[in-house]
């Protein structure tokens, strides 16, 4: 256990971190997963936009990587073109 005041802060902020860190993981992959699942191409257009948004908000907040936002969208953006 720690023995400084600060170390057991650190410890709370970590904790309180690392929930939040994990919700904004699980809806973002939870997002993705339901864009991907879309068969329909018009459903899927308009979802996009949303998804899409909460990458690149994620992506400023140094929640994930901006590169791997840009590779999870241009991966949507091809799952979506090759819809028919």
């Amino acid at each position: 256990m720690a023995n400084h005041k600060s170390s057991l802060k650190r410890i709370r902020q970590e904790e309180k971190r690392k929930l939040q860190n994990k919700y904004y993981a699980k809806t973002m992959r939870n997002a993705v997963r339901k864009l991907r699942a879309t068969t329909d191409k018009a459903e899927a257009i308009a979802l996009y936009p949303s998804v899409q948004q909460m990458l690149d908000k994620l992506a400023k907040k140094n929640r994930i990587h901006a590169n791997k936002a840009a590779n999870l969208k241009s991966k949507l953006c091809a799952h979506i073109a090759s819809l028919a």
